[in-house]
């Protein structure tokens, strides 16, 4: 009889520390609780050698079989958590958590088009009488016509390429035998840009007199300077 609760007992404790499986594994707590049922059944039956029975339920030896029982089921409840906790889920958010806060109005930004906020600021009287304030202070800016060019000696380069006609390149005025490109070209590298060497050629008597070799093709444009991008600006 001893030898036949110590082995009920030993085959309680190795259903108590059966190690959990994945939650993936299908129908493992019916397997599982089908394999106790069949261990109990067996430590039920009578022991053929001894020739003697294991106690009814209500009598001093039947506490053995409610312990196994309670210890099976405890090990059914252990796994059926660790598959739960296995699953993956996240918690959601504890009650002690704070809410989150709604987003107010910053600061900058215009109410005007709502309506609930304008109301609760003002009346429309009051909306009105701001209304017919700000047309009160609206002003219409008429266009006025641009001042006239100064008169004097000062030369427009623009006004001289839109009072011109022919390209780069093209000869109109006579040059000096002694006009040659190399000597254009070494002065004009006294000047910052074409422009600055148009504007100081038409000063000094240009297109019709080169004093200071600047143009020698004879086209009127010192130092290579292009006439075409003013012309194309006025359409």
């Amino acid at each position: 009889m001893r030898l036949l609760v110590l082995s009920s007992v030993a085959l309680a404790t190795l259903a108590a520390c059966a190690p959990t499986v994945p939650n993936d594994v299908a129908g493992y707590d019916d397997t599982r609780r089908a394999q106790v049922d069949r261990q109990l059944a067996q430590t039920d039956r009578p022991n053929v050698d001894s020739g003697s029975t294991q106690p009814e339920a209500g009598t001093s030896g039947g506490n053995g079989g409610d312990d196994i029982a309670s210890m099976a089921a405890a090990a059914l409840d252990r796994s059926g958590s660790d598959m739960d906790n296995s699953s993956g889920a996240f918690p959601g958010p504890s009650g002690n958590a704070p809410a989150p806060s709604a987003v107010t109005n910053g600061a900058g930004i215009s109410s005007e088009n709502d309506f609930d906020a304008v109301s609760a600021e003002r009346s429309i009287e009051q909306d009105a009488a701001r209304v017919a304030q700000n047309t009160a202070q609206y002003q219409q800016v008429t266009p006025e016509p641009l001042p006239p060019r100064p008169a004097g000696e000062s030369v427009n380069v623009v006004e001289y390429a839109l009072r011109t006609s022919n390209q780069v390149g093209q000869p109109i005025y006579s040059r000096s035998a002694f006009a040659s490109k190399s000597r254009e070209q070494r002065n004009c590298a006294d000047y910052a840009s074409a422009d600055l060497a148009q504007e100081d050629f038409l000063a000094s008597g240009g297109p019709e007199r080169d004093r200071k070799g600047l143009d020698a093709d004879g086209d009127g444009f010192a130092c290579d300077w292009n006439p075409a991008p003013f012309r194309r600006s006025r359409g």
